[in-house]
């Protein structure tokens, strides 16, 4: 059995670098004062895939991401591991998506790219820490879904069944689903393979449409046909048959009405007992300043 894998992967801002001017003045993330990283969990389910691919001979990974041009560097990312090919959402109505939107316009492109078995993504995304894009893929696509997921444990080819390890609070959980289905995958799960030499090689010249120069287009189009391979699927909103009322600004319903960056600072520090007045003062004054309540 051979499958056919879609792995869901987002270029997110490194917020793990975040200064004072990571956000603009509208709410939403400033890109451009952060550099661009591949969304960690993103990797973990990257890894999962990889492992099927290995399991199962003749199987091929498809990357979905959406974002500016510039995010077809997690395909390359992708492609340098293993993943066979990559699709790039990308179109200006499509920018200030919140997680609605989102997973509705990766749920229009899964359905254009049609053929899977089963869809990977990362549990949640660095700069939203949401964990909503892939349950809405999943309830958009009309699929069962595993979440918090650690490991692919097994996959019967003939009963289209998959057994997954998912990590809860309290412990681990071992359950069963049918193909196909979206996984989404924990931080905790494998990490994801370094590049391989031979792979950065062969697809380190691949590209979406919007990434290439005009002055360079007779060079890139006989590049193209000697190495299609090199070519980076690009789709825009019209691309997947998107309504425009549900990308984008105009589909999010959530808005974010302020930013505050909060710095806690000790004002003085206090030696206390274990005695039962010491501790009914401090709970006192933790909620007359609405510290805890």
């Amino acid at each position: 059995m051979s499958l056919k894998i879609i792995v869901l992967a987002k270029q997110v801002p490194d917020t793990r670098n975040i200064g004072p001017d990571a956000m603009t003045p509208q709410g939403t993330v400033n890109r451009a004062a952060l550099p661009a990283v591949f969304n960690p969990e993103d990797l973990n389910a990257l890894e999962q895939a990889l492992r099927l691919k290995d399991q199962f001979p003749g199987s091929t990974i498809s990357v979905l991401t959406m974002g500016l041009p510039k995010s077809a560097e997690v395909v390359r990312e992708a492609l340098y591991r293993g993943a066979d090919n990559g699709y790039v959402v990308t179109d200006r109505p499509l920018g200030g998506a919140d997680t609605l939107a989102t997973s509705y316009t990766l749920a229009q492109a899964v359905k254009k790219i049609g053929d899977y078995d089963i869809i990977l993504g990362g549990r949640q995304a660095i700069d939203g820490d949401t964990a909503q894009v892939g349950p809405q893929i999943a309830q958009k696509l009309g699929l069962p879904q595993v979440t918090y997921a650690e490991e692919i444990l097994s996959l019967d080819e003939k009963a289209k069944k998959v057994v997954i390890k998912r990590h809860i609070d309290g412990g681990v959980e071992t359950v069963e689903a049918p193909l196909p289905l979206v996984v989404t995958v924990n931080g905790s799960a494998a990490p994801c393979r370094p590049r391989n030499a031979k792979l950065v090689m062969k697809f380190k010249k691949a590209t979406v449409a919007a990434e290439r120069k005009p002055e360079q287009a007779e060079a890139d189009a006989a590049l193209l046909e000697k190495k299609p391979f090199l070519n980076i699927t690009q789709w825009g909103a019209a691309d997947i048959d998107a309504d425009p009322a549900q990308i984008g600004k105009a589909g999010s319903p959530t808005n974010v009405k302020a930013v505050k960056n909060i710095v806690f600072k000790a004002k003085d520090s206090r030696t206390m007992t274990a005695s039962d007045a010491d501790i009914e003062g401090l709970i006192k004054e933790l909620l007359d300043e609405k510290i805890i309540g």
